[in-house]
């Protein structure tokens, strides 16, 4: 395979290794994101993997698909660099195995041997870029910004409905009904009569939602509503108590 075109050398080896190296603390101190470089050719691997860390980031090589499966969650990269072609799993397969992960990787394909038919497949998947052999080092760094950009947004998405989950789980039953029925537009007496209670007690109810739910409008509480999905409100646990 054709190396990158002036891509300095640097290999972070694809063996086993003491959680977390000098140079890959010292770069995760200084707030360096992780990315994980699949190829079969030792070459490449050093490369990119000396290119990304001159720029910063934690870089840590995987000469197979499968060796990078077993420590992707211990590693937890922000992204994902592999080669398309490669022995055992192809790159299209491993972009699928991330793809069943309760977390995000974009991955970015790099090959010397790519066809429209393959680039359009691996985009349509959620593929971030395909570039081919050689590429400037400029492409790739912007494919790897862009890339992180978007996992980052979607750990932080993550992250914030886990919150709000965790916030939904500690309404009362009546509380997820009045909670219910008020982001679906209905009026405080409505809700009253459809609850077969006082007005007072629905306001008393909606304002300890919008307490504990950390927010200040139903547009708030709807959009919440809207992201948690209905599955969100059937877990068991929810309105444990009826007021």
């Amino acid at each position: 395979m054709t190396q990158p075109q002036g891509a300095a050398l640097r290999m972070a080896e694809d063996v086993p290794r003491p959680k977390g190296s000098a140079t890959e603390d010292a770069a995760l101190a200084s707030g360096g994101s992780k990315v994980a470089v699949v190829d079969d050719d030792p070459g490449v691997l050093r490369s990119i993997a000396r290119l990304l860390a001159i720029h910063g980031y934690v870089a840590r090589a995987f000469s197979s698909p499968e060796s990078l499966l077993a420590e992707i969650a211990s590693f937890s990269p922000h992204c994902v660099i592999a080669d398309l072609s490669m022995p055992g799993l192809t790159g299209l397969e491993l972009q699928g195995k991330l793809a069943e992960s309760d977390r995000t990787y974009p991955i970015i394909f790099v090959t010397a041997h790519g066809d429209i038919r393959t680039s359009v497949l691996a985009m349509r998947k959620g593929a971030v870029d395909f570039l081919t052999k050689p590429f400037e080092q400029a492409e790739l760094l912007d494919a790897v910004r862009r890339a992180i950009a978007r996992s980052t947004r979607a750990r932080l998405q993550t992250e914030r409905l886990a919150q709000v989950r965790k916030r939904l789980g500690s309404l009362t039953g009546r509380e997820i009904e009045v909670y219910r029925q008020v982001v679906a537009g209905l009026l405080n007496k409505q809700i009253a009569a459809n609850l077969g209670i006082s007005e007072k007690t629905v306001k008393v109810h909606r304002a300890r939602v919008m307490r504990k739910m950390g927010m200040r409008s139903v547009a708030q509480l709807a959009r919440a509503a809207v992201e948690l999905g209905g599955d969100a409100w059937e877990q068991p646990g929810l309105g444990r108590s009826i007021i």
